[in-house]
């Protein structure tokens, strides 16, 4: 009973808390700052008939015919589902490390298993969030692709009510599986960042400002990369209003994923499986480093006024 009860202790903690609340708002931080650059990634995965591919001239394109605050469109859907994701994901993963690291030395493999499984408790509380927000963001946007049914959308509790009126309940976990693979990335991230964190605190306390940037950097670039195929994937089933949808697909999620690689690729060949990724990797690099840089300041000040040891 009373290693249980510590197990328990381990999870829930102030530490936990400041992790979980310091990596929410470090997210909410940085995606606000860099919010135009997810606006251009996502239109690019989802409107694959656009022919601009650079990320200004993207921008320069729907500024002009969608107006000056289009880059900018369904930023508080985002903002929300990304401060509860991050929360949910910071507050796992510290948690379990807590918990299982405890008394022994932290590990990559011990990293990548943690990440992986605060991915998967991530994807299946938030998910629906994510499927609204990518809605949203899209409304009202000026599509190329003739397959695109636009959506009529008032806010966030209209579209949840839309969606489970005329698509079903299920419809809210659209895209859950290439986002249950896409944990990988969150999880690959967590590694090279904890690997590359323990090497810089051997010598030091605490990582500076340029270190944390630095190191984000570098894990989100190696992460993004690695998974960009099915974060453009993820992105068409979240959106969910492509006509050949509902009439070629009713096998389920898996089915849908590999048709729409395979249309992808015989489009645009197998280079348009990574169509936006020079606006993902600016505004995910960028998002994740910023990200990093405010948790870690404001978990170590936070520590700090608390007199906590981290």
């Amino acid at each position: 009973m009373g290693a249980a009860e510590s197990a328990l202790f381990s999870v829930f903690t102030y530490e936990s808390l400041v992790h979980a609340v310091s990596g929410a708002m470090g997210g909410v931080t940085a995606m606000t700052i860099f919010y135009p650059l997810d606006t251009a990634r996502l239109r690019l995965q989802v409107d694959d008939k656009r022919k601009s591919r650079s990320t200004p001239a993207i921008l320069l394109e729907i500024m002009k015919e969608e107006g000056l605050l289009a880059p900018y469109r369904g930023w508080f859907s985002v903002i929300s589902s990304l401060c509860c994701s991050n929360f949910v994901y910071f507050y796992t993963f510290n948690s379990l490390k807590a918990l299982w690291v405890r008394g022994s030395a932290a590990t990559t493999g011990k990293d990548l298993t943690l990440g992986f499984i605060a991915g998967v408790v991530n994807v299946l509380i938030t998910t629906p969030l994510w499927v609204v927000n990518t809605r949203l963001k899209l409304q009202g946007a000026k599509f190329r692709n003739d397959d695109i049914v636009p959506t009529s959308y008032t806010g966030i509790i209209d579209a949840f009510r839309c969606i489970l009126r005329n698509e079903g309940v299920m419809a809210l976990w659209n895209g859950t599986f290439p986002s249950l693979l896409l944990v990988f990335n969150p999880a690959i991230q967590f590694m090279f960042y904890e690997a590359l964190k323990r090497q810089l605190l051997k010598n030091q306390k605490e990582l500076s400002a340029l270190e944390a940037f630095t190191i984000g950097a570098i894990a989100k670039a190696i992460a993004t990369v690695l998974t960009y195929p099915l974060q453009t994937v993820q992105s068409v089933l979240r959106f969910g209003h492509e006509k050949h949808n509902a009439q070629k697909h009713p096998f389920g999620s898996l089915r849908k994923m590999f048709y729409i690689l395979q249309q992808r690729v015989r489009r645009l060949g197998v280079m348009g499986l990574y169509k936006g990724l020079e606006a993902k990797l600016l505004q995910t690099v960028l998002t994740a480093a910023l990200m990093f840089l405010v948790y870690e300041k404001l978990a170590a000040i936070t520590f700090r006024i608390m007199g906590l040891k981290r």
